[in-house]
C-alpha cells in the first residue's frame, strides 16, 4: 500500500536537511532525499531504519533534474503531496567587491531553484490531500544584513515568491509556507561565525531540529489553514535589533 504523505525535500545533504528528512520520516513521511551533494546524500538516507527514504540527486538550478527528481518520486512511492524548499548557498561579500557571477548564483540556487521546484510538483500535488509547500527563507528576508547582498536580496526574492504562489494555489487547495530560520549551527556557518553570533543571541544558536519542527508543524494537519505564513525561528534575534 503506497504511502499517504510522501515529501521531496531538497538541501537534504546539510545539517538542517538531514534534520527535516528525519523529522518528516518520523512523522510518518516517505521522503525524497534530495541534493547535488551525493556523499552527504547517502548519508542521510544511511540513517533511515526501512526504505522509505531514498536519494535523489538534483541541482535546484536545473529544470530537466527537477522533472526528473519529482518523476522519480511518483514512481517509487505512487504520489507525492509535499515539497520543502530547502537548499540554500550563504554568500558574503561587500557590495563593491561582489561579482556579477557569484550574485546571480545566489539567486538561482535560493529563487530560482525553489521555482523550478514549484512548478515541477504542481501536477501531483494539485491531486493530492493535504498538500503542501514550505520554502526555507532567512531573517535575511526581514532585516538587512551588510554584505549579504546577493544571499539577502535572493531570500527576500523567495519571500515575495512564497506570497504570490500562496496567493495562487489557495484555490488548488495547496498550502504555501515559509520558514525564516536565524543564526542555526549548521556547517553553512563556520566556527568564527558561529560564536560571534551565539554572543549577540539570546543565549546560543538555534538547532536544526527546531526549524525542522516548525517545518513539520507547517505540513502537519494541525496548519490545515495556513498559508501564506512566515513562521520566524530565530531566537529572537530579529527582536533584538
Amino acid at each position: 500500500m503506497p504511502p499517504e504523505r510522501v515529501a521531496l525535500v531538497t538541501g537534504a545533504a546539510g545539517g538542517q536537511g538531514r534534520s527535516i528528512v528525519r523529522r518528516l520520516h518520523a512523522d510518518g513521511f516517505a521522503v525524497a532525499a534530495c541534493d547535488i551533494n551525493r556523499a552527504g546524500l547517502d548519508a542521510t538516507v544511511a540513517d533511515a531504519t526501512d526504505d522509505a527514504v531514498i536519494a535523489v540527486p538534483l541541482d535546484v538550478t536545473s529544470q530537466s533534474q527537477w522533472q526528473s527528481a519529482v518523476a522519480a518520486t511518483v514512481s517509487r512511492f505512487g504520489t507525492l503531496t509535499t515539497l520543502i524548499n530547502n537548499a540554500g548557498v550563504l554568500h558574503r561579500a561587500a557590495i563593491a567587491e561582489e561579482s556579477a557571477a557569484a550574485f546571480e548564483n545566489a539567486w538561482r540556487i535560493n529563487c530560482l531553484g525553489p521555482f523550478l521546484g514549484i512548478q515541477a510538483v504542481l501536477s501531483p500535488l494539485r491531486g493530492a490531500e493535504g498538500a503542501a509547500i514550505v520554502n526555507t527563507c532567512s531573517t535575511a528576508a526581514l532585516r538587512a544584513f551588510g554584505q549579504h547582498s546577493a544571499y539577502g536580496s535572493s531570500k527576500w526574492a523567495l519571500r515575495g515568491l512564497t506570497q504570490a504562489v500562496a496567493a495562487e494555489l489557495a484555490a488548488d487547495e495547496i498550502r504555501v509556507n515559509a520558514v525564516f530560520p536565524g543564526p542555526i549551527a549548521t556547517p553553512m556557518l563556520d566556527t568564527a561565525t558561529q560564536q560571534r553570533l551565539a554572543a549577540t543571541s539570546p543565549g546560543r544558536l538555534g538547532q536544526p531540529v527546531e526549524v525542522a519542527d516548525a517545518v513539520a508543524f507547517l505540513v502537519s494537519q494541525a496548519a490545515s489553514f495556513i498559508t501564506g505564513a512566515e513562521l520566524v525561528v530565530d531566537g529572537g534575534q530579529c527582536l533584538r535589533m
